[in-house]
């Protein structure tokens, strides 16, 4: 049974930062929040650990923040949008502190900062060392409560898209937790419904992101960027948890190195920055030592030892929680997927190809992050460019026309997803090749021809598709067979049909 609504403002589906600074900054229009989890939970904003990237200090500016995340993203960064990004840095830094958000201070009142991967300053704002997310986000979550232009709807699940007869988006479809499909119209729709880590079996993120932002607008036709470019965080704790604990990149910057089981620092073997070298290439080495069978552990004991419980509370419980003391022993860990630098394709204020829909945070792709985002940029862009998106649809609000049709992806039952998971770790991974690539496609053209097409497969495919097409190395996304990277540097702008068209011609040839 399907129930209809209409909601006269801004429709936001997610409600992590980028989610939230949206519907704050649309005020004084209307917004309704819809959210799968309670506010606070089940988004990866929330689980952030290293903190957000601005440039806050004496001996930085916004040209060298911009220059870094430019350097970082391989070739393929926008950099006027990453000069965009960074010159709203120290400002959305000061906003989430007014806001309440209990950013390490100095004894002079300024903001503590770390260095982490590919920073050339000091730079990463924190709380407690590795708890920015969670407090970041009990700030903004506290804000959204408290304004009265926004009400929180919590318990439904995106299901699908309401359209007019020109292609437009005009709301959604959401499952209800008791039952049955309710339809929200509404003149203008952001989504920010997060990544797709809960496409893999080895991550970080909270496993019910699974990209359905990404494969419903995909599906109305909507222009998607980069979906091959996939970052997988070097340092998951490897203590057999879905999803994997992380050890947060701060760790390193703190001075912790990474070993093998005979106790051998082995990252001065593959870059001359060795641990605070760029994600994707600290990744592809833990994994080398791994698969070779010398394992890899992150040995912070002399440089944080027992001060762990006070500055990285998260990472002690959750070493503690696996049996391992972070203070005497070195951390287990493996590569495991932790953000999505693709996703749907919008401008500098969140608009997308389609009409009435709007993008922010990890589902969006601005531009800023290319092949391989800059360390703590994620909760920078949810926050900046998710406030942007929020001014912005409350102007497009004024003007709509009515839904006429609605679009809705199939359900992949549970089993189907696990087993998708695995395929997805295996063949579109930290290192990928054609048989691999090849081998998922065909899996998910099966899933597609007994389950029906839906937002899980359509991403899925986007990010196999993608990574088939790309014949070189870049950033996030590695192939074996491809080693070398193209002078030639350019994104990928694609749309689902186009995706689908082309996987099935490059199969059938080979």
């Amino acid at each position: 049974m399907t129930g209809r609504i209409r909601h006269d403002g801004v429709l936001i589906v997610g409600a992590g930062l980028a989610g939230l600074s949206a519907a704050l900054a649309a005020a004084p229009r209307k917004v309704l929040v819809l959210t799968g989890a309670a506010l606070n939970h089940g988004c990866s904003s929330a689980w952030a650990q290293g903190g957000m990237a601005a440039a806050l200090g004496a001996d930085d500016d916004a040209v060298l923040h911009a220059a870094d995340t430019v350097a970082a993203g391989a070739g393929l960064v926008d950099a006027a949008m990453a000069r965009l990004l960074a010159d709203h840095g120290a400002e959305a830094v000061r906003a989430l502190a007014d806001l309440g958000a209990p950013f390490d201070r100095d004894a002079q009142g300024g903001f503590v900062q770390s260095l982490e991967a590919a920073h050339s300053r000091a730079r990463v704002a924190r709380v407690k060392g590795d708890q920015a997310g969670h407090a970041i986000m009990e700030a903004a979550s506290r804000a959204a409560l408290a304004a009265s232009h926004i009400e929180i709807r919590s318990g439904l699940r995106l299901r699908g898209l309401l359209l007019d007869a020109a292609g437009g988006v005009r709301g959604v479809v959401v499952a209800q937790e008791h039952g049955g499909l309710l339809e929200i119209t509404a003149s203008a729709v952001v989504l920010a419904t997060g990544g797709i880590g809960g496409l893999y079996a080895d991550t970080t993120t909270p496993p019910e992101l699974r990209g359905e932002g990404l494969g419903l607008a995909a599906m109305a036709g909507a222009l998607i960027g980069d979906p091959e470019f996939v970052q997988f965080h070097p340092t998951a704790i490897d203590i057999g948890r879905d999803p994997a604990p992380l050890a947060t990149e701060a760790l390193r910057g703190e001075g912790a190195v990474l070993i093998n089981a005979a106790g051998e620092r082995f990252m001065t073997g593959y870059h001359p920055d060795a641990e605070l070298a760029p994600r994707d290439v600290v990744a592809r080495a833990i994994h080398a030592e791994r698969i070779a069978g010398r394992g890899a552990f992150l040995d912070a004991r002399q440089a944080v030892g027992d001060h762990f419980p006070t500055e990285f509370p998260t990472v002690f419980a959750a070493c503690l929680s696996g049996g391992i003391d972070p203070r005497i022993q070195p951390i287990p860990v493996a590569p495991a997927c932790h953000y999505h630098m693709g996703g749907i394709v919008t401008d500098a204020d969140g608009r997308s190809s389609l009409d009435g829909l709007f993008a922010a945070g990890e589902c969006a792709s601005t531009g800023v992050h290319g092949a391989n985002r800059l360390a703590s940029n994620s909760l920078l862009e949810a926050a900046v460019f998710g406030a942007r998106a929020g001014v912005a649809a409350a102007q497009a609000a004024e003007h709509a026309t009515q839904a006429t049709r609605r679009l809705i992806g199939a359900d992949l039952p549970e089993s189907a997803v696990q087993d998708l998971r695995q395929a997805m770790s295996r063949d579109a991974g930290v290192v990928r090749d054609a048989e691999g690539l090849t081998r998922l496609l065909r899996m998910i053209d099966d899933l597609q021809l007994t389950h029906g097409r839906g937002a899980v497969l359509s991403a899925a495919r986007l990010v196999a598709a993608c990574a088939l097409a790309r014949h070189e190395s870049r950033g996030g996304h590695f192939r074996s067979d491809f080693p070398q990277t193209s002078p030639d540097a350019k994104r990928t702008f694609v749309n689902l049909a186009d995706v689908d068209q082309d996987a099935r011609l490059r199969i059938a040839a080979e």
